[in-house]
């Protein structure tokens, strides 16, 4: 394994990450003042969740990066036009007490990770820039969980046919600061779990400073930051785009659930997720 590992034994606190309180899904869903991501509409007593922009949602005050502490209920199903009551759950997911940090041998990058999970240095991309790295992280059982890939050529905009979008939701979104190029469809680099609608709700977590859509609707979920100009693309996460598959299509490493519901609390409760957002957060990019 390229690269090296160093043991941090600190304890850490666990990244606050919570479930979605009351989701709204239609076509025309709330955008931000900028139009540069859906929220997610709220009745009394729900929290705002943030847009991938991190703008406040109505009624909120300040800028909010989650949606609240709440657990979603046990609600069968979640579909556009309808929302789903919240019910209070005290019990929040654990997450790894033991982190090592990974760094390249360049120290091009680094990040935190479970002390007992793996980073392993491997071949990049085809077509990738000179000195590309790509990183893949696994748990310590060998299970897939993320890639980290430098020097993407950059991407052009999404084709997005009219007719052909699909309602797409933002159910965590947190400030992530790394190099990255500003444009007229960029928002200040995230770390999100976004999932859009085909015959299921699939969902994806990782790094993105690129708008997916307007009007709650996008054809591609892209998980990639702009890099600087002439540094080429990066990103972080478990695909590097997500969109609605169709029911004989592959979707794994991709998410998939049966409802909003079922999306929001692997986000509030599932340790895998907790211990995956710390480790985007702590990504540091020298390019």
């Amino acid at each position: 394994m390229n690269g090296t590992t160093h043991p941090n034994r600190t304890t850490t606190l666990r990244l606050s990450t919570v479930a979605l309180s009351v989701i709204l899904l239609t076509a025309t869903a709330a955008c931000s003042t900028e139009n540069k991501g859906p929220q997610v509409s709220q009745t009394s007593g729900s929290h705002p969740n943030s847009s991938e922009s991190g703008l406040p949602s109505q009624g909120s005050g300040s800028e909010s990066t989650t949606p609240s502490r709440d657990a979603v209920s046990s609600t069968p199903s979640a579909t556009p036009g309808s929302t789903a009551a919240s019910t209070s759950d005290p019990s929040p997911a654990a997450t790894a007490l033991t982190w090592k940090t990974y760094t390249d041998p360049a120290k091009k990058v680094s990040f935190e990770l479970p002390e007992n999970w793996i980073a392993q240095s491997v071949t990049a991309e085809a077509g990738s820039l000179p000195g590309a790295l790509k990183v893949e992280v696994k748990d310590g059982g060998g299970r897939y969980i993320a890639t980290l890939q430098t020097g993407l050529p950059p991407a052009g905009p999404i084709a997005c046919p009219a007719g052909q979008s699909h309602p797409y939701i933002v159910i965590s979104s947190a400030p992530l600061d790394v190099p990255h190029s500003d444009g007229p469809d960029t928002i200040d680099p995230r770390v999100v779990f976004r999932v859009i609608q085909g015959y299921k709700f699939f969902g994806s977590f990782g790094i993105t400073n690129m708008v997916a859509g307007v009007d709650g609707q996008a054809c591609e979920l892209r998980n990639r930051v702009q890099g600087p100009s002439g540094k080429g693309d990066y990103s972080f996460g478990d695909v590097t785009a997500v969109h609605a598959f169709v029911a004989d299509e592959k979707v794994a490493p991709a998410k998939t659930f049966d409802t909003l519901d079922l999306a929001a609390k692997y986000v509030a409760h599932d340790s895998e997720f907790a211990n995956v957002q710390r480790m985007l957060l702590s990504l540091k990019v020298n390019l």
